[in-house]
């Protein structure tokens, strides 16, 4: 019994960390130079011909999403990051969305764990695909 609550405490520690751990702007408010869409294991770079307003759409979008916050930048920096958490146990996933002339430039990742279930894909990929409905947005060969 006492067992069973020694490991409770530990998981409840260990969530309320996860929750509560402070997200440094200049650690999460930077990208790869990358020049082609990149998958990998906890994240996503996705490079996205937008026009010179694409991140302010693109701003519109994730400002408007469920669990996510600006954590860094701005639009007129040509640079934001946001902190989307996950609905059950509150992960943070960081993007950070950067215009580079006519491109769009997000970048995806998770902080915590080894794999993101593939939840950061998702949630890039249908921002992006809210800004292609609006006929915003054409891929980049």
């Amino acid at each position: 019994m006492l067992l069973g609550w020694i490991v409770l405490a530990a998981v409840v520690v260990v969530l309320g960390f996860i929750r509560l751990a402070p997200s440094d702007p200049l650690d999460w408010n930077t990208q790869p130079e990358l020049s082609e869409d990149k998958e990998f294991r906890g994240g996503i770079f996705r490079v996205v011909n937008t026009g010179p307003d694409g991140l302010r759409r693109f701003d519109r979008i994730a400002g408007q999403a469920p669990r996510t916050q600006l954590l860094a930048g701005s639009v007129e920096d040509q640079m934001v990051t946001y902190v989307t958490r996950t609905k059950l146990f509150g992960f943070p996933d960081y993007t950070t969305a950067r215009q580079d002339g006519e491109l769009l430039k997000v970048y995806a990742r998770l902080r915590f764990g080894r794999s993101d279930l593939g939840s950061n894909k998702a949630r890039i990929d249908n921002w992006l695909s809210q800004m292609e409905m609006a006929g915003d947005t054409a891929a980049v060969d």
